[in-house]
């Protein structure tokens, strides 16, 4: 198994409720299919470089996670498809 991490920017205005099912939806999609979830970082609501949907602030959370290879296309397809996503981006870590 491959190390990531997958930078979320969801909405701002999200409830906190709401915004904890989000990320626990990408948790249970990685744990699902046989990886592990190493640490879920939120950095809280910052201004963006350039606005996205007409916004300028974005949610930032940084979820480091082990998985296979199947699991980022999964990730990147749901992610893709939900409305409170604004950006995602999703990196392999290289071991040092």
């Amino acid at each position: 198994m491959q190390k990531y991490e997958m930078l979320i920017l969801l909405r701002s205005d999200m409830e906190e409720e709401a915004r904890e099912a989000e990320l626990k939806k990408y948790a249970d999609i990685v744990t699902s299919m046989g990886g592990t979830v190493e640490s879920t970082d939120k950095w809280g609501v910052k201004k963006t470089a350039y606005p996205i949907q007409y916004k300028s602030e974005a949610f930032f959370v940084l979820m480091t996670f082990q998985a296979a290879a199947g699991v980022v296309a999964e990730l990147d397809r749901v992610a893709g498809i939900s409305g409170d996503v604004l950006r995602r981006v999703i990196t392999k870590v290289k071991e040092k």
